[in-house]
């Protein structure tokens, strides 16, 4: 019987957390250095520069493939369900983030009575650009390529 404390032990699943952390940390540091400030909730927060689940998702194939072989079904599921998110990054999440500004835009404009329809502003950065994506593909490959050479 195994012990669910063995995913702690998991280089693999160890290896995508990581992945994930860097491209969290990068977006506090990318937003600084563009807005010049500090805004830690970047760090928990989805959509801007890179995209943190590309990253987790190509290093978890990557590692996947390394460690088990990339002729494996268990590396083809890695690489569907990564292309699937790197599809849904740049696809439906980035479009309901324009739709979100749209409707935040007519949320500022439209009056009832004086009164704003509603203070409450829809989240705009859940998508990514093709470009977030290809710096999380970038962190996803890059992360596992270092880790299985300090193993």
């Amino acid at each position: 019987m195994h012990s669910i404390a063995g995913i702690l032990q998991n280089n693999t699943v160890i290896c995508a957390v990581i992945a994930w952390f860097i491209a969290q940390a990068l977006k506090v540091l990318l937003y600084f250095r563009v807005e010049h400030v500090w805004d830690w909730r970047r760090f928990i927060g989805s959509g801007g520069m890179p995209s943190s689940h590309t990253a987790m998702v190509v290093s978890l194939a990557v590692m996947v493939g390394a460690l088990q072989g990339f002729d494996t079904p268990a590396f083809a599921i890695c690489m569907v369900l990564a292309v699937i998110v790197m599809y849904d990054a740049t696809g439906v999440r980035r479009e309901t983030g324009t739709q979100a500004t749209v409707i935040n835009q007519i949320l500022k404009d439209v009056l009832i009575n004086g009164k704003r329809i509603s203070d409450e502003e829809l989240k705009e950065l859940v998508g990514h650009t093709p470009f977030e994506v290809l710096g999380g593909f970038i962190i996803g490959i890059v992360t596992p390529a270092v880790y299985l050479l300090l193993l």
